[in-house]
């Protein structure tokens, strides 16, 4: 194996000055380019917190220029081609795409987590570095990072004032709920309720714990299979602002499927009564969980929400019960 290389990749300690120089030249113009992008996903929907990042963008430019006019002055004009990927050990950015999907706040933690790693990498390899040179230089990148530590704060409580936050959460909060949540919940709800009276009525007609598990497991999967695509395809989200179709599917399918097969589940046990009396447990918890959400979310009173589930789930239970019973 060439000496320095590790799976293809550099060891930081076996970067010269200049390579050490560029490496951070090019992790400004990443970071810049990442702001510039989030300033973007956010500016039709909140243009005060795409400012911040415009102006975070401004400061990684800044940065850069300070950094090359270093390199110039000590190295020349041709900087090294190095980035994070070529260099074993270093922080690495998330995709951009994944995290500009996850809603205003996540993509400000992105940012403040940005910071703080750029600073704990300098620190980090200031510390275990062995030559003076290289130890000071990464020194003083490390006190660079230290002043950015703040600036997500600083730019937020210049750029977005108390009003324009709050109005930001809460558009950022319904369109949680619009996209994921509501979904979620109606899905939750049609497989909770809907198989309660397949499950049940196969239950107590053949008392057969395996097949009213096959039967629990078909219908879970069916209904979310069903729901997924009912809710994807029923609108595109560009008129109503609820998001993604592509979202709201796999929200509604998934919490379908689970809101079944948390009932069948239990029919994996081979007692029949055991069985069926923890499947009953389940029910009511999945109905109070329903109601709790409701009023979480969907800002319904507690008991007002609790009192129709539970008085349609029992409905459906009971009409499983005695169709299966008889």
């Amino acid at each position: 194996m060439i000496p320095g290389v590790t799976s293809g990749r550099r060891r930081f300690s076996d970067l010269s000055e200049q390579e050490i120089l560029a490496l951070a030249i090019s992790n400004e113009e990443d970071d810049a380019r990442i702001y510039r992008q989030y300033a973007e996903r956010l500016r039709t929907d909140f243009p005060s917190s795409a400012k911040i990042f415009e102006a975070m963008a401004a400061e990684e430019d800044e940065h850069r220029r300070q950094l090359i006019m270093a390199h110039k002055q000590r190295f020349g004009d041709v900087i090294p081609l190095i980035r994070r990927e070529h260099v074993s050990g270093s922080y690495a950015r998330n995709p951009v795409w994944l995290i500009e999907n996850l809603g205003l706040e996540r993509i400000r933690n992105e940012a403040r987590e940005m910071e703080r790693q750029a600073e704990q990498f300098y620190r980090k390899a200031a510390e275990r570095s062995s030559d003076a040179d290289i130890r000071r230089l990464l020194g003083d990148l490390a006190a660079i990072e230290a002043k950015h530590g703040n600036l997500a704060d600083r730019l937020e409580a210049e750029h977005l004032k108390d009003d324009e936050r709050h109005e930001e959460d809460r558009s950022a909060h319904r369109q949680f709920v619009l996209t994921w949540v509501q979904p979620g919940l109606a899905g939750l709800m049609d497989g909770s309720v809907s198989t309660l009276a397949p499950i049940f009525a196969t239950a107590f007609a053949t008392q057969n714990t395996h097949t009213t598990f096959l039967v629990g497991l078909a219908a879970s999967v069916g209904a979310g299979i069903s729901m997924g695509f009912t809710e994807a395809a029923s609108d595109d989200g560009e008129l109503s602002g609820r998001g993604s179709p592509a979202k709201r599917g796999i929200a509604a399918g998934i919490m379908t499927a689970l809101g079944g097969l948390g009932h069948a589940l239990p029919y994996l046990i081979p007692q029949f009564w055991t069985a069926t009396i923890i499947a009953f447990c389940l029910v009511f918890t999945e109905l109070w969980t329903i109601a709790w959400i409701q009023k979480r979310y969907m800002e319904t009173p507690f008991w007002r929400a609790a009192f129709q589930v539970v008085l349609g789930g029992a409905l459906v239970f009971a009409a499983g019960a005695l169709i299966g019973g008889g």
